[in-house]
């Protein structure tokens, strides 16, 4: 027995309807769609959301909330992340380069450093963004923080 000779059980499974064939069928005349109608026509296709007339959900409920279009959107490391990328790569000067290899962010992102975590090394850290305390914290290990534009 394996997967290629399963069978459902005998008797279980019923033929299906077949539909337009006929008066002899019983499912001949109309096909089982009833009289007249867009349903009963080919081609028909109820719209999404459609609720029988009635007004749909989506058209009921207000509209909220904005996007905004100059928004920035950073992707954020870590000072724990950074220490252990140094670790693990054994570098000194941790950029965008450096991030992608590891695997943290794509080419396209834009790269903030935040403060959580602690910081043991003497780094070089290049990213387009960079907290307040995780600049204070580089700068404390007699790092340098360069900033991408």
């Amino acid at each position: 027995m394996n997967l290629s000779n399963l069978k459902p059980a005998k008797g279980s499974v019923k033929r299906e309807k077949r539909i337009g064939r006929g008066e002899g069928s019983g499912h001949g005349g109309t096909s089982t769609r009833g009289l007249k109608g867009a349903q009963s026509r080919s081609g028909y296709s109820k719209k999404i959301g459609f609720e029988g007339g009635q007004m749909p959900l989506q058209r009921r409920l207000p509209k909220y909330g904005f996007k905004n279009i100059n928004r920035v959107e950073y992707k954020g490391i870590n000072l724990s992340t950074l220490e252990g990328i140094a670790e693990k790569l054994n570098v000194e000067v941790i950029d965008q380069q450096t991030l992608i290899t590891a695997g943290f962010v794509n080419k396209n992102a834009l790269i903030k450093i935040l403060g959580n975590g602690t910081l043991t090394r003497k780094l070089e850290v290049h990213a387009h963004a960079f907290s307040k305390s995780a600049q204070a914290a580089i700068e404390a290990n007699n790092g340098t923080v360069v900033k991408l534009q």
